[in-house]
């Protein structure tokens, strides 16, 4: 089985990053290359009969390893077999509960990388080309209370390969396996002994893919102090990084952020009525996601 399977249209409501990102297949089963451009190749006009300089695009490979998701689970048979529904719609429906547990977990990872979870793959956040100030697709919002920063993401994603995805091996599922019956030691230390339990595996392989340097760009500080938060002045400034022929298609914040956006918009409103919340910026879509909170450290 896989997640389709289920039928439940609601698994990515706590995950909407991942909802929309593109995907792709990891190339080597839990493992993941992919070239990013390094060098453009050089072109331009000449005199006639004069030589010029011939030279191709130059490419780098880069290697991702995957990490697993795992979101297996075992429930006592007694407590399974006692639902009023029987004991395949208790496990349905935790099932389901774990499989939205498990896409949030990943849309954090996705997101804050290690800072979530040291044994999960790098995120946007400790990605090496968004990390520190001197990044050059990284914009300062000049915030500078410890441990109250946020940080909102431009992404550009799609399904060439060019730019940012997210990565899954196993041939692209997370398998949901047949729930097993079997004894375990019992989860309450307090009172040792073996319990018999339906087990349910489920497992991933997941990895993120930043495609190329201007996939990605990241506002970082913005904090509470006035004057230090989220604006459409500052995504302009954001925006202004990427090129003209790739701009992102994706901005990505949590809800402070989104909430001084509204406000900033709506001291501007020649309407004097509250602007609503935004949905976009600059025509690009916003989205909103508690994988983005309101407690980062300064970025130096």
């Amino acid at each position: 089985k896989n997640t389709n399977d289920l039928g439940a249209s609601d698994l990515f409501d706590d995950a909407p990053l991942m909802k929309v990102l593109a995907a792709d297949v990891a190339s080597n089963g839990t493992s993941h290359k992919y070239l990013v451009e390094d060098g453009a190749p050089v072109v331009g006009f000449r005199a006639p009969n004069t030589g010029r300089e011939n030279q191709v695009s130059s490419d780098r490979l880069v290697t991702i390893d995957l990490k697993i998701l795992d979101a297996s689970f075992s429930v006592d048979i007694a407590i399974a077999d006692a639902y009023h529904k029987g004991p395949e719609a208790y496990l349905a429906r935790e099932t389901k509960r774990h499989l939205k547990a498990a896409f949030f977990e990943a849309e954090q990872q996705f997101i804050n990388g290690t800072n979530n979870l040291s044994d999960g793959f790098v995120g946007l956040r400790d990605a090496s080309t968004l990390n520190q100030l001197s990044d050059a697709m990284v914009y300062n919002a000049t915030g500078s209370t410890a441990d109250t920063a946020s940080s909102v993401y431009l992404i550009r994603t799609n399904d060439d390969g060019t730019d940012m995805q997210a990565i899954l091996g196993q041939d692209g599922e997370i398998q949901v396996k047949d729930t097993v019956t079997t004894v375990i030691e019992s989860p309450d230390g307090s009172n040792p002994g073996l319990l018999t339990v339906y087990h349910t595996p489920i497992i991933g392989w997941l990895g993120l893919q930043i495609g190329s340097a201007v996939s990605v760009a990241r506002i970082v500080n913005l904090t509470a102090q006035s004057g230090k938060g989220l604006t459409d002045a500052v995504i302009s400034e954001a925006l202004s990084l990427f090129p003209a022929s790739r701009k992102p298609n994706l901005i990505v914040m949590g809800r402070r952020s989104l909430k001084q956006l509204q406000q900033s918009r709506t001291a501007t409103n020649v309407t004097g009525a509250p602007a609503p919340f935004p949905i976009e910026s600059f025509n690009v879509p916003i989205i909103v996601t508690d994988a983005i909170g309101a407690t980062e450290a300064i970025v130096a």
